[in-house]
């Protein structure tokens, strides 16, 4: 094993694959040149070349409209967005196109195709680049929507998303490039939607994906020191979800507590809580909780912006009001 940053996990992958298939390259706003928004790429354009590191202009429309055709043409895209706030503007190109193609084709055309990029809060950057598109892109079906909390959750699964047929959403966080993590010095794949058991447990599972699971880890080390003992799902891949995973761990604790820095409405949480009333429900032996972002834009006044996301307490007062401790 080895430790390596989040970025350096990223970067692996991607040069792993494209030493492996010369038909997989990368492109996007600042990954040849600069090396990188945030030094993801750093040297891949020495070792691979302008052909294949490829600087766009801060057109993600146009740019992701370009990876779409070129996967559909027996290329592997792999599409970079400085930060998935402006890939607002490029959603036509990813659900119109990519993710409705095999469908649309008959099954004639598969779309290969990689979009990632940073997602979510990264501090004061206000309402209109703090965003977390978990739940909007999982929505549509011909997606799969994968949002990694370590490294070595990072490199397996990016790997595995640039071999998929499929067009597949892959959500980092700014806030999680500089963390650090072990990996195997040799080539590993994570399979898509099988999540992970960060933690083992007794009395809650706590379901949680991308960087909101430190969260739920400070507050289960915490909650532990109180006599409770949490059990927290890493989903991982947030379209296909692993249910049964989930399932299986609430039949063992008989409560649950959903964990994500996106908005409640339509969100992952609603989706797991209705599929555990559907599916445990005779297992459950309290409601069960979730944990959100407010149901506002974002803040730029870091007070508010504390007040608004999913933090330590929160989760404690949510796995207390479950075990019905206050």
């Amino acid at each position: 094993m080895k430790t390596v940053q989040f970025r350096e996990a990223l970067k692996e992958a991607m040069s792993e694959e494209m030493r492996r298939d010369n038909s997989v390259f990368l492109m996007g706003e600042e990954v040849a040149e600069y090396n990188g928004a945030y030094k993801v790429s750093q040297g891949m354009l020495d070792e691979f070349g302008p052909d294949r590191v490829i600087d766009t202009p801060i057109a993600e429309l146009g740019f992701a409209g370009i990876g779409v055709g070129a996967s559909m043409n027996g290329l592997r895209p792999i599409v970079e967005f400085m930060t998935w706030n402006f890939a607002i503007l490029a959603a036509d190109q990813i659900i119109n196109s990519a993710a409705k193609m095999l469908q649309m084709s008959g099954g004639q055309y598969h779309c290969p195709i990689v979009f990632r990029g940073g997602n979510g809060q990264a501090g004061q950057l206000a309402a209109t680049h703090s965003q977390s598109f978990e739940a909007f892109y999982a929505h549509v079906p011909g997606l799969k929507v994968i949002t990694p909390s370590t490294p070595y959750d990072a490199k397996g699964l990016l790997k595995a998303a640039i071999r998929d047929n499929d067009p597949v959403v892959f959500l980092e966080s700014e806030k999680m490039y500089g963390d650090k993590g072990e990996i195997p010095e040799g080539e590993y794949i994570i399979p898509i939607g099988v999540a992970d058991v960060k933690r083992k447990g007794t009395d809650v599972t706590i379901v949680s994906f991308g960087k909101i699971i430190k969260v739920a880890l400070e507050a289960a080390e915490q909650l532990e020191k109180e006599g409770v003992s949490c059990e927290i799902i890493d989903l991982r891949t947030v379209r296909p979800i692993d249910y049964a995973a989930v399932v299986e761990s609430v039949k063992k604790t008989n409560r649950c507590v959903v964990v994500e820095e996106s908005w409640p409405l339509a969100s992952i949480s609603s989706e797991i809580a209705y599929h555990l009333q559907r599916y445990a429900f005779d297992h459950l032996d309290a409601p069960v909780m979730r944990v959100t972002q407010t149901d506002t834009p974002f803040a730029f006044s870091p007070t508010l912006i504390e007040e608004a996301l999913p933090n330590v307490g929160r989760v404690i007062s949510a796995v207390k009001s479950v075990l019905y401790r206050g």
